[in-house]
Parts: structure tokens; sequence; C-alpha cells
């Protein structure tokens, strides 16, 4: 063989024993980043180092006992359909446990209309409720189970010192995914907005911490972990299911007047409601075309039906109407008074009465101004109360 084939094939078979035997290493140095540790990765002690920051552990904390006293709350509701037959629809929200005993704080909306109550506890045990009181005027609720043993509590906080900017955290069941926790700040304080039913509801918290529906009835939670309010209501975008998702404004009523419920319930062992006496009205619009003829006041009003005997509207001298007429198909009562506004606020609609009561208690007063015999007069009346109930 010649010198410099023999070379050559020395080299080959050298570079193929080193491919074979030291391939690994090679792969190795090629891949290899260049660091100042030489590794291609960090270990995980170094990815633990960082821990929890200060807000972040806040944020732990809390969640780990507070979840535990907060519960999803499923209300089933008999509808029919276009045929009348009766079927079983099921509602979503959350709620708080206030004590060990399994009185459980909600608002009045998660709840309304149902023929059944259960409550669904952190440990997914389940159990019926059964409803204590009732505040309409707030939208809230008191709930009972019996769970047969000491159950977890939030302590209730004090809404009257709350601050904007302040952070608050938000638990509930948005969209029935129990436990969800969101954080925020108190965005402003204050507020007042009607819901869905027209009713007037005031001195709103507002916070841009997420609500989403499921989340009402659910606490409102300082930093120390202390129920400042109900999550209520938001304003929201439209989702793929037609319901409102949030934008970062939802409202809670303040933990103050959940202490005012509770407090009338301890002392009476219901929640009351307040009681005028004029079981029905008929809302005249402004212009009427038959207003004239039928000596009704041409600005419209509530034109009263009837005044129950005995009734705080029957002491202050309300009157019901007196005969009655057809006017088109429908039978109308006249002679009555008619209600032009209620503590100075002009009637808007056949509601307005209605939304008035519920913004009052019992012993509170009333002013309303009323049409009778070609005058206007105005009547103050004492407002008796009643157990509110729920349906």
């Amino acid at each position: 063989m010649r010198p410099r084939a023999l070379i050559l094939t020395l080299l080959l078979v050298g570079s193929f024993w080193l491919i074979t035997t030291h391939g690994n290493w090679s792969v190795e140095r090629i891949l290899r980043p260049i660091t100042s540790s030489g590794k291609l990765w960090s270990d995980p002690v170094t990815a633990r180092g960082a821990g929890f920051g200060a807000d972040e552990q806040n944020n732990i904390d809390i969640y780990k006992t507070a979840h535990l006293a907060t519960v999803n709350i499923t209300s089933v509701v008999i509808q029919r359909d276009f045929f009348f037959r009766t079927y079983p629809t099921k509602g979503m929200g959350s709620g708080f446990i206030i004590n060990d005993s399994g009185e459980i704080v909600t608002n009045k909306h998660v709840i309304a209309g149902s023929s059944k109550l259960e409550v669904t506890l952190s440990d997914q045990k389940q159990y019926d409720a059964e409803v204590l009181g009732i505040d309409s005027r707030d939208d809230l609720a008191i709930l009972k189970i019996n769970a047969g043993h000491k159950l977890p509590s939030l302590p209730l906080g004090d809404s009257d010192k709350i601050q904007v900017g302040q952070k608050v955290l938000a638990i509930g069941n948005p969209f029935g995914f129990g436990g969800t926790l969101t954080t925020g700040i108190v965005s402003a304080i204050g507020r007042n907005l009607e819901n869905e039913g027209g009713a007037a509801l005031e001195g709103l918290i507002q916070t841009d911490a997420a609500i989403n529906p499921g989340n009402s009835g659910g606490p409102l939670l300082d930093s120390s972990g202390n129920v400042i309010g109900v999550n209520t209501m938001i304003l929201g975008s439209q989702t793929a299911s037609g319901e409102a998702g949030s934008i970062g404004i939802g409202f809670a009523m303040p933990i103050a007047r959940v202490k005012v419920m509770l407090e009338e319930y301890r002392a009476t062992g219901h929640i009351s409601r307040a009681v005028l006496g004029v079981t029905q009205t008929v809302y005249i619009p402004d212009g009427w075309q038959f207003a004239d003829r039928l000596d009704l006041p041409p600005t419209g009003g509530l034109l009263v039906q009837e005044v129950e005997e005995g009734s705080p509207a029957a002491a202050a001298g309300l009157r019901g109407a007196t005969r009655a007429v057809i006017v088109g198909f429908n039978q109308l009562g006249i002679g009555g008074d008619v209600i032009e506004a209620i503590d100075g606020k002009a009637v808007d609609g056949q509601n307005a009465l209605t939304r008035a009561m519920i913004q009052k208690h019992g012993g509170e007063m009333m002013e309303l101004t009323i049409y009778r015999d070609g005058r206007t007069m105005k009547v103050k009346i004492k407002l008796g109360s009643a157990p509110e109930r729920l349906n």
C-alpha cells in the first residue's frame, strides 16, 4: 500500500473510532449553551428561591380560611312551558357562613322564586337550606343549614371605614366554578343603582375585582379577611351564553346593611317589610285622553283602587274607588285618590309605589302628594310593618 493511501485509511478509521466511542461527549459539547455556570437550565432550588411576595402571601392566607366558609347555593324554580307543563330550572349563586351553627348570608335575588334550596360546602357536602328572613330593600337574605357539627364562619368587618383604593378580595362561584378568588380595589363608594326589577339599591361599594354570574351573594373581603360587603351585581359585556361577563365594574352591598338585618332578626325572629295598605292601583299616564272627563289630573299618577281596612293608609284617610267605569275593554275604578308623587318624587310608572315601599321600614314616614276632588294635597303616613316573605 502506498504511504498516502495508508495515511488516509488511518485517518478514516480514527475518525470512526472517535465518533462511535465519544459521540455523546461530542454532542454534549455542541449543544451546551455558553453560560456562566455551564448548565443547560437552572436547578429547581434556584426557582424556589424567589418565594411569594407579601401581597401574594396575604391572598393565599385569606383564601385558605375564607373559602372554607363560602358556599355554593343552588335554587330550584318551577316554571311552565308553552303547554303549561311544569318543569324545574336551576339557578346558582354564592353565600357565606356567618356563625358555626350554619346561618348563611346571600342575596335575595339568588333565592327568589325557589321551591327548593341546596347549599354545597367547600368539602362538596350538600345540605337543604331554609329561609330565615329576607330584606328586599337591600337585596339580602338569611338562610340556615343543619350540618350536625360546627362550621367555619367569616368575621363581619366595618364597611363604614372603607377607603377608595384599598385592596379587596372576592370569593364565589362564577359560572359554577366553585371557590374562585379574584382581587382588586375599592373603585368608589356610595353608588346608587337600580336592579333588574327597578328597585333602587343605595350606597353600594364599587370594585374592579372580577365579579361574574354566580358570584352574587358571596363575600367581599378586606386584606384582613373580614367581610365588608356582599357581592350583588355587575355591569358587564354579553357572554356566549347570553349572561353578562365582568368588565371590572362590580357592586357589593355594604356589610353594615347585613348587620342591621341580623339585629332585627335576632330581636324579632323575622325581617319586617313596610306596610301602607294600598292594595291596588292603576297608572294613569301624563296627558291621558280620558283624564278630563273622568275628573283625573292631566299630569297622571297612580289611581287608588282599594285601601285595606285598618291599614296605615286607611288611618291617614286615603280613599279608594267608589264606582267603576268601562274604558275600552277594561274596567276602571274611579272616585278614589290619585297619587301624584311619593316623598316628593313624581310617579313615573305602575311600579313607582312598590319601588318606594322597598326603601322603607315599618315605623318610617311616607309623604304622598295626592289629587282629590279637583285639588292637590299632601298626606303624611306612618307605615306599619309585617314579616317579609320570599314569595
